[in-house]
């Protein structure tokens, strides 16, 4: 039964710690926290000191502050033009102008030659919606082009901009939508290149945030070094991708309107590409940091909560207005800072919970996440004694709301946990306001949905108290514009009350899962839920 403790008896949460916190870790000395750098092992280090200076254990089973996590940097550089050849014509296309290309493969030479081009609308087999853009089209060996998210379909055709609610969720993204989805489908089906047509809106990021890719990427390592991948993944800038249609005398606008339809099939466009670049390699002896607060009965002491937060940001790039030191305060020092106050928190928190938590600062969640893939691949705690994980991430810096937005509202019991809390404060939750993005697939707690365990995903509320209509998305595009750049450092201005509210939710959900006598689960639609079931039948 969970404990009758209501919220307002929880540990306070300490927003000074926090911000002392956050300034540090954000600090040029950390030099933007980048895996493999000294800004790694400065950042691995400070939390050790500060997860045990709260008086938690070390949380690796033999003992440990870390979980070794191997990655593969690769560095590309000495790009050739990306060559099309069609209707007897070349034409080049250059790096970050045109189109932004990487590769997975640890090899120090990337060559695709006179590889064929063909079109496969939105990239996406879904069976459950009778969905095949390939229609049984051999890719292999090809280049394949898509488009960004997921089909927009229609409710009536001579509605076009009403989505029908019962195909890849209306405007909800769902996997399929997600750049990593049709990376993975190109792979699984042994296409040699694999190009996404970037559009800002229904991306939800400027073609800046992709060209931010170009620098040195993180992979975990795989005894193939990743030859299944393709030999090419990128981005091709909207203008770009019309250029090469209109060369094969293809209507761009036209083709993109056909793939929001089941009929849609594949379509060649009589044209090669080729490219080439090398790749500098390197290994990295990356690390999660895990601390542990072991349950208080021994029953149950054995299944845990997690709470979670990436520690790492993306380190030293470009220079924008002559700053070359990617901070990374908001996204994620901040939720880094908040995590350990968790930490605390918890420590004090009387009666303690009866099982364990768990706190676990991860690494490479922007080249992929890649720390979270990792540890739910080879978990310290077996994943069917995990009852839930709660990720904090990009905490609010603009004050307090009303609500609470979570990403994914609906998907598990967690939301009953988390309406309960947010009531105590006389708040109200609310689903994601821009779930075209598909937000719940870009962090880290998606590591552990994909494996089954109920993951719940908050973010700031958008009803902020004492502040004008329309401040929310004032502030929503201001952050569009710092996100991933160097300007996200800690301000003046920075209002945390509103980020001790939301964590203060987030602490009795975790400590209310821990005490309850029964696992959270899957909501009856969610698709993670079979996965749950199976790997709970599994362990008994």
């Amino acid at each position: 039964m969970t404990l009758p403790l209501p919220l307002a008896a929880m540990p306070a949460i300490d927003l000074d710690r926090v911000l002392t916190d956050i300034r540090r870790l954000s600090s040029d000395d950390f030099g933007g926290r980048a895996p493999g750098s000294t800004g790694e092992t400065l950042t691995v280090q400070y939390l050790i000191d500060r997860f045990s200076a709260a008086g938690l254990e070390p949380g690796h089973p033999d003992g440990g502050w870390t979980q070794p996590v191997p990655l593969a940097g690769i560095a590309p550089s000495g790009f050739s033009p990306l060559v099309i050849e069609q209707n007897g014509r070349r034409s080049p296309f250059l790096r970050h102008d045109d189109f932004v290309a990487f590769s997975e493969r640890v090899t120090e030479r990337i060559s695709l030659d006179r590889s064929d081009v063909i079109f496969v609308g939105y990239g996406v087999q879904a069976p459950e919606y009778g969905w095949d853009d390939f229609k049984g089209v051999d890719v292999r060996g090809k280049t394949i082009i898509v488009l960004v998210s997921d089909p927009p379909v229609p409710l009536d055709p001579a509605q076009p901009d009403v989505l029908d609610p019962a195909v890849f969720n209306g405007r909800a993204m769902t996997y399929y939508g997600r750049w990593t989805y049709k990376y993975e489908k190109a792979a699984a089906l042994g296409a040699a290149a694999v190009f996404i047509v970037h559009e800002t809106g229904p991306a939800g990021y400027e073609f800046a945030i992709v060209q931010g890719m170009e620098g040195e990427r993180f992979g975990l390592v795989t005894p193939d070094r990743n030859m299944r991948k393709p030999a090419v993944e990128g981005w091709l800038r909207l203008d770009t991708a019309k250029a090469i249609f209109a060369a094969s005398d293809l209507d761009f606008d036209q083709l993109k309107r056909a793939a929001r339809t089941r009929e849609f099939t594949p379509v060649p466009l009589g044209a090669t590409a080729s490219l080439s670049f090398d790749q500098t390699l390197r290994t990295v002896d990356s690390a999660n940091v895990i601390a542990k607060l072991p349950g208080a009965d021994p029953a149950v002491a054995d299944e845990c909560v997690i709470y979670m937060a990436h520690w790492d940001h993306l380190g030293i790039g470009a220079p924008v207005d002559g700053d070359p030191i990617y901070s990374g305060a908001r996204d994620n020092a901040s939720g880094t800072a908040m995590l350990v106050e968790l930490a605390r928190a918890f420590k004090a928190i009387q009666p303690a919970p009866r099982r364990t938590v768990l706190f676990l600062a991860t690494t490479g969640e922007e080249q992929g996440l890649l720390g979270s893939s990792y540890y739910a691949a080879f978990p310290l705690y077996p994943l069917e004694r995990t009852l839930a994980v709660i990720n904090v991430d990009e905490l609010n810096i603009w004050g307090p709301t009303r609500d609470l937005t979570i990403i994914g509202l609906g998907m598990s019991d967690l939301d009953t946990y988390t309406r309960e809390a947010a009531a105590e404060q006389g708040r109200q939750l609310r689903g994601d306001p821009e779930p075209e993005k598909g937000f719940y697939f870009r962090a880290d707690h998606f590591s552990f949905a994909k494996a089954g365990v109920p993951a719940l995903s908050p973010e700031c509320g958008v009803d902020f108290i004492d502040k004008p209509a329309g401040y929310a998305e004032d502030v929503r595009e201001a952050w569009n514009h710092t996100y991933h750049r160097p300007a996200d450092k800690v301000r003046d201005w920075w209002d945390l009350t509103g980020a001790a509210n939301d964590a203060h939710v987030l602490f009795a959900v975790g400590y209310r899962v821990a005490n309850a006598d029964a696992f959270p689960e899957w909501s009856a639609g969610s698709e993670f839920r079979a996965i749950r079931v199976h790997a709970l039948q599994r362990a008994k």
